[in-house]
């Protein structure tokens, strides 16, 4: 999908930039999920450099160089007063704010936050993730050049949770903690796929061979009963409400 994102905004960006973009995006997110929960906000820091000096490139047709010192507030400033004739409202106000939040966020993280007994890293390493998925978001709004469809298809992917326990090998997604029983399995696949979902056949090849014999009953159960499934007409698994709550609930998305 980034590849994708990537060939779309190298239409409009310098390579260079685009390149710094989901590469930080691509740290933030992973030391987030992994736990890494500080360099998630200055990983947050670094996609917000390049997503400055872009927004600098859209209203200019330069940039800063990624080597030099950029003035972010001067240029958040300079932004919010173009003519909105000019300039859609998310150039101008929208994305450079949510910016502003990930440099306070980093610069600041080590503030007292609530109570000096309460960890802030976790709430703050969720909003830094969120902003970013935002961001990128927009941008593939603005200036991908693709149908309506398939740039909605893109957004949902970012947005979609990632699943630390899950890793895909060439679309066979492998679940990282031998101990689950079959239905954690489901529902951290499901988690997975999001807004995607999962066909019958899909679930029973990546499940583990001795649990393929009862799937199907499972399934329908998690479904009727547990109300953690959806199944629609055409025959797709989803997760519902209830589902998401279980897994976050019960940490069954991280590794362990």
């Amino acid at each position: 999908m980034l590849e994708q994102i990537a060939v779309g905004l190298k239409a409009h960006f310098p390579d260079k930039l685009v390149d710094e973009l989901l590469s930080a995006y691509q740290d933030s997110k992973r030391n987030f999920f992994l736990g890494g929960l500080r360099l998630n906000a200055v990983e947050g820091g670094r996609f917000c450099e390049a997503a400055m000096r872009m927004l600098e490139h859209a209203t200019t047709g330069k940039h800063t160089d990624l080597g030099r010192m950029l003035d972010s507030e001067k240029l958040i400033n300079t932004l919010a007063n173009y003519d909105k004739s000019r300039f859609s409202d998310s150039i101008r106000l929208h994305i450079p704010r949510a910016i502003r939040v990930v440099y306070d966020i980093r610069n600041k993280r080590d503030a007292a936050h609530l109570a000096d007994d309460i960890d802030p890293n976790l709430q703050d390493a969720t909003l830094v993730t969120s902003n970013l998925d935002w961001i990128l978001a927009e941008l593939v709004r603005l200036y991908h050049k693709v149908s309506a469809d398939d740039a909605s298809e893109i957004m949902d992917g970012l947005v979609a949770r990632k699943v630390p326990v899950i890793e895909d090998f060439n679309g066979f997604l492998k679940v990282l903690n031998p101990k689950l029983k079959v239905s954690g399995y489901l529902l951290v696949l499901l988690y997975e796929r999001g807004s995607a979902g999962a066909t019958f056949r899909e679930l029973e090849t990546w499940v583990r061979p001795s649990m393929r014999g009862n799937l199907r009953r499972t399934l329908r159960k998690m479904v009727d009963d547990d109300a953690t499934l959806h199944e629609d007409s055409s025959g797709l698994f989803f997760l519902t409400k209830r589902g998401r709550n279980e897994v976050e609930s019960q940490n069954l998305h991280n590794v362990v």
